[in-house]
């Protein structure tokens, strides 16, 4: 499960460069963007914190 984890996460930083990101908030407006971030960085801490589970 761990190494699955690892691999999504790896997958998704290879797939989405900061630029497109960023323009993509940027066209959304900044409270779209504030919410995505969010959802975002909470996803990435439940997947982490369950991996190590």
């Amino acid at each position: 499960m761990k190494q699955l984890t690892y691999s999504m996460l790896a997958l998704i930083a290879v797939t989405l460069t900061s630029c497109e990101v960023i323009g993509g908030i940027f066209k959304a407006g900044v409270w779209t963007g504030i919410i995505a971030v969010a959802i975002v960085i909470g996803l990435i801490i439940f997947l982490v914190t369950r991996g190590r589970k």
